[in-house]
């Protein structure tokens, strides 16, 4: 019987287990040594609010493991010996494996800041990260001021978080309007205000210098580079971004970059080893996807795939269209297909954006100037269906057909308010076109019930 060993148990390395126990009775071990069992990691933010406990976060009872022959073991792993397949445990103890996959996921990058290391300062990736700013950040008594210092979609949620316990925030980002490598400006710019009004003193084109201990060796201040100014808090989040868990594997015969090297089938250069997840980065890129993307519904196909590989059916990884979703504090964001922000926008790329004049709902679509091939749309404050934009870009579909359409795509409830109708006259008005929705809209999936 194969031992498929699997290091981490994240949605990457469950995943795998639970689909090569689906197909196979093969011998399975994960191996985790940030907890016991499986939890959702997006919903880490949900228990400091107060939503939900711990145990809420673990979709499976814990009999779920032994019913399904499935061997969970705590440990770190030290080192791995590919020429014997054997893993070394940083407390002296070892395993065989017949088939290795590494699935360790992400950790917050830290890029060498004085005082980075000091009590208090954490990211929002781990458990030990939620119980780190449970001791530290409990409430506004405790914790008088907190630093965010990096702006992406970890950043911000972390501010929702300090936000819902009314502790005050610094937001440091060092661009000159938020996440705007990734949205285009009107969105960007809507933003900003939207982290503004909800009394977060966001501090654009702002880099960290320096953490300052107190006696005790806790954060007491962080210096800004840009002035010089000292600022007194209790807790620094660094949500500057991620990059793999692999620093274990630098000793190994394992072929890494930045993370470790994969091709389309998730295999490594080291027969019967394997990478999935955050820490997987592709030789070369799929299409314009990122050689690696730290992105749950990724990690979770990547498991699925490279069951079919370890149980005989050898099965290319195909992610298919890129999408992705998140909130912006109390503002739902939807991506589908490719609308790239202000920097790094190919030239081919045109966008049309459409804003309510009051409220934080907008759309940008991205089509391409010459050929008009609708190439990908945001949307705030709006709900769109996946599978209707994954087949109109599998279609290949043009912008207009996409704008007359549009209001099929809607999956807001039957009673929301619609905006197709604004968005398709400022449209026309935009690119003197006379379209028409479409008529025969779907039906909703929520009934008058």
């Amino acid at each position: 019987m194969n031992h498929i060993v699997i290091i981490g148990n994240g949605i990457s390395g469950v995943t795998l287990a639970r689909h090569i126990r689906k197909l196979s009775d093969k011998k399975i071990t994960i191996i985790s040594a940030e907890t016991d069992y499986f939890f959702s990691r997006t919903a880490l933010m949900y228990v400091y609010m107060g939503h939900m406990k711990f145990e809420h976060t673990q979709p499976y009872e814990n009999w779920f493991w032994k019913k399904n022959r499935i061997e969970l073991l705590k440990a770190y792993v030290k080192d791995i010996d590919t020429d014997n397949k054997v893993l070394q445990f940083a407390d002296g103890g070892h395993l065989n494996y017949d088939k290795l996959i590494i699935a360790t996921g992400s950790k917050p990058n830290k890029f060498g800041w004085p005082g980075q290391d000091l009590d208090g300062v954490m990211g929002m990736y781990h458990k030990q990260d939620l119980d780190n700013l449970e001791a530290y950040a409990p409430n506004k008594d405790v914790c008088k001021r907190a630093v965010i210092v990096g702006g992406g979609l970890i950043g911000i949620e972390l501010a929702e978080m300090l936000n819902s316990r009314n502790i005050p925030v610094t937001f440091l980002v060092r661009e000159s309007s938020f996440w705007d490598g990734v949205l285009p400006k009107g969105e960007s710019q809507m933003i900003n205000d939207h982290i503004k009004n909800h009394h977060i003193d966001l501090r654009l084109s702002t880099n960290l210098k320096a953490i300052n201990a107190d006696e005790n060796g806790k954060v007491k201040s962080v210096i800004i580079e840009e002035t010089g100014e000292e600022l007194a808090c209790n807790v620094v989040g660094l949500t500057a971004g991620v990059a793999p868990n692999i620093d274990f594997l630098k000793s190994s015969k394992i072929e890494l970059g930045r993370g470790v090297k994969v091709n389309r089938f998730l295999e490594t250069n080291i027969p019967d080893v394997y990478a999935i997840g955050d820490c997987a980065e592709q030789h070369n890129p799929i299409g314009n996807r990122r050689p690696i993307e730290a992105v749950w519904y990724t990690g979770r196909m990547m498991g699925e795939t490279l069951a079919q590989t370890i149980c005989g059916n050898r099965l290319e990884y195909k992610p298919g269209h890129w999408f992705n979703s998140a909130k912006f504090l109390d503002i739902e964001y939807q991506t589908y297909g490719w609308v790239f922000g202000e920097r790094g926008r190919p030239e081919y790329e045109q966008h049309f954006h459409w804003k309510h004049h009051k409220e934080d709902i907008c759309i940008t679509v991205a089509f391409h100037k010459e050929t008009r091939a609708f190439l990908g749309i945001n949307t705030f404050g709006i709900r769109m269906r996946h599978d209707i934009f994954d087949r109109w870009l599998t279609e290949k579909r043009d912008v207009d057909y996409v704008m007359s359409y549009l209001k099929d795509a809607n999956f807001d409830p039957e009673f929301y308010k619609a905006y197709e109708s604004d968005i398709l006259k400022q449209y026309n008005d935009t690119f003197n076109t006379s379209l028409t929705a479409h008529k025969k809209s779907w039906k909703r999936i929520f009934s008058k019930a």
